[in-house]
């Protein structure tokens, strides 16, 4: 699809039908094509699945949301029975799944962040299956680092891209590049983790056609048989079976198989799982919010989008056993001598900073760490590493005291950084940089979320870098890193 318009794709119109998991059958080319009604069993925990909403999934002619409600689309109809009783050009997809009575559905709305390991309801650790849809934004390296958690502890993740060039929002990124940048450009395996990468390409029309596989639950799953899909304005995948042996193509671009012109793909990371489509016309119902161009993919009679795109959320909630449910974290305290009673055990430190000089006392106990305060071009180091168990909620907190003899009120002449590294040193954030400009009486408690490193082997480190004449001193104490 075109980044500005619809405009350019066919207008007609097909039967709408009421609810997308009634059953129909339409002969295309001598094929009966069919959506199977859903499961009639309902779930006794629902699949939960999260769609985002964060990344511009409506800029210029996009709709993507199952519901302008959000996060909650129950709020718009609680009962839903038809697509057009959710707003959205997603609408069919959200309603099928409700309607099913086996899936608890929440959007992430704009200006949230993606987030894996916190206390926030929308936390990707509440849920089984996050969605994608055409995301228009760059995740930030936290966002990212959380998708491939959540998906590496046992949750679904379905991506869908559109063609190169449909930069919605003009800030210089499309869905491809978004895409592409999760899987190589992030903290936790940038080393094509999933196997495949999406190409950039325009492809105007083809109507691509599902692999023979009768045991795929993707292809052949509770909401019908899959016999192919529709490309209108898209992209295609290339596989790479040889850095992923798990990834699969299930849906080729006409004249194309094996590991080229893949257009639905499967794969799976950790004990999660994956998939990934390359258009949203499939997705689109036609229907949405007032003034925007949609087109009726979801019950284009080319393809079997709604059987491609349910089984495929059937499958993704299903990954891992316990989706993206983290294992039960047991609750602790990760960091070796947090108050530095013990001297520098267990931390490694500038010779000396680790003291029990009356000059700068500690909070509690005898010993805290004293960087700086030399009044001379100086830089100390604390530094400690540990391992943060996957799934956890994970907060690092630490008293900090700052005095200093510098009497300007506009310049950060002495500062500390407080950072996350990983194994070969590089630096995954910076929490806070803290200056001369920050100096009070007594000490003051700072915390800082880490949820986003469950799963990884992190250093915590801090460092003190001091101008060349006067002192600033801080002073560390009672250090924590708490999981749960």
């Amino acid at each position: 699809m075109l980044g500005s318009s619809r405009s350019h794709r066919p207008r007609f119109r097909h039967r709408r039908i009421t609810g997308a998991l009634a059953v129909f059958g339409t002969l295309i080319a001598g094929t009966a094509v069919q959506a199977a009604a859903a499961p009639a069993v309902t779930a006794a925990t629902p699949h939960r699945v999260l769609f985002d909403n964060s990344k511009a999934e409506t800029a210029g002619n996009a709709d993507w949301i199952i519901s302008t409600s959000q996060p909650d689309p129950l709020a718009e109809n609680p009962a839903p029975s038809a697509e057009s009783d959710w707003t959205g050009a997603l609408s069919s997809w959200g309603v099928a799944l409700q309607k099913t009575g086996n899936y608890a559905l929440k959007t992430l709305p704009s200006g949230n962040t993606i987030t894996y390991g916190t206390s926030s309801p929308l936390d990707l650790k509440n849920f089984d299956t996050f969605v994608l849809p055409e995301p228009n934004v760059l995740l930030t390296a936290s966002e990212k680092t959380a998708v491939m958690q959540f998906v590496q502890n046992g949750g679904g993740l379905f991506l869908i891209s559109d063609h190169a060039g449909s930069d919605r929002n003009n800030d210089g990124a499309d869905s491809v590049q978004v895409i592409n940048d999760l899987m190589t450009n992030n903290s936790v395996n940038s080393t094509d983790p999933f196997g495949f990468a999406v190409d950039s390409l325009n492809i105007v029309t083809d109507n691509p056609r599902a692999v023979s596989d009768a045991a795929d639950p993707v292809l052949n799953g509770s909401f019908g048989t899959v016999t192919g899909s529709i490309i209108r304005n898209g992209t295609t995948a290339t596989l790479n079976p040889a850095d992923n042996p798990a990834v699969k193509g299930l849906v080729y671009r006409t004249g194309y198989s094996g590991n080229t012109g893949a257009f639905f793909t499967t794969s799976t990371f950790g004990t999660g799982r994956v998939a990934y489509w390359g258009d949203s016309s499939p997705i689109d119902d036609g229907t949405g919010q007032p003034g925007k161009k949609l087109y009726d993919g979801w019950d284009d009679p080319a393809g079997t989008n709604a059987a491609l795109a349910l089984n495929a959320s059937e499958w993704l909630s299903g990954a891992g056993g316990s989706g993206g449910t983290p294992t039960p974290c047991t609750s602790a305290q990760l960091l070796a001598n947090p108050g530095f009673e013990s001297g520098s055990s267990g931390w490694t430190a500038t010779s000396g900073i680790i003291n029990n000089s009356s000059a700068e006392p500690a909070r509690t106990g005898a010993y805290k760490a004293w960087l700086d305060g030399k009044g001379t071009a100086h830089t100390d180091t604390l530094a400690q590493t540990v391992t943060i168990p996957a799934g956890c909620a994970a907060s690092l907190g630490f008293q900090l005291h700052i005095d200093t003899a510098e009497t300007t009120r506009s310049r950060a002449y002495d500062t500390l950084k407080v950072q996350v590294l990983d194994g070969s040193g590089t630096v995954l954030a910076t929490l806070a940089t803290y200056s001369n400009l920050n100096a009070a009486g007594g000490y003051a408690q700072r915390t800082f979320d880490l949820g986003a490193y469950a799963g990884q082997t992190v250093t915590l480190k801090f460092t003190g870098t001091e101008g060349s004449k006067l002192q600033t001193s801080f002073v560390i104490d009672d250090t924590a890193l708490t999981v749960s």
